[in-house]
């Protein structure tokens, strides 16, 4: 796996593409001179428990048989700083799994169970530093 960042301005904007051609854009924050131009890297870590996640949920799910018609996540992280270097890594992230369509509840519990107990490796990387929790809506 590789990931080529290409500076795309005087600043801190980059495009970060894969081996395959896919880009992302990032981004510092406004208070140390960015442009708001792409994600940060501490809301790509975010983005990235998400994405692994929701991978896992829907092969567990389509191997049930269930029909997803809507799959919405919100993640939240809180950081803490952690040196007097200003290391600010994240404290906690609650992650909500919002499924519509003909899914059983149980069902769609067990899948983020396993994704986030087992299987999602960005969870793993996370595991260390933050408290996970995480919660399921179906059809609501």
């Amino acid at each position: 796996m590789r990931i080529n960042l290409k500076r795309l301005d005087s600043d801190f904007n980059f495009e970060a593409s894969n081996e395959d051609g896919n880009t992302i854009t990032i981004d510092a924050s406004p208070n140390i001179g960015g442009h708001n131009k792409g994600m940060r890297p501490m809301q790509l870590l975010l983005a990235a428990i998400g994405g692994c996640a929701a991978i896992d949920i829907i092969l567990i799910l389509k191997k049930q048989k269930q029909n997803i018609n809507f799959f919405d996540i919100e993640v939240d992280g809180e950081k803490e700083n952690t040196s007097k270097e200003g290391i600010s890594l994240f404290k906690t992230i609650e992650v909500h799994f919002i499924l519509n369509g003909n899914i059983d509840l149980k069902k769609a519990e067990r899948a983020v169970k396993l994704s986030m107990e087992k299987y999602c490796s960005v969870t793993k990387i996370l595991e260390p530093t933050a408290i996970i929790t995480y919660k399921v809506s179906v059809n609501s």
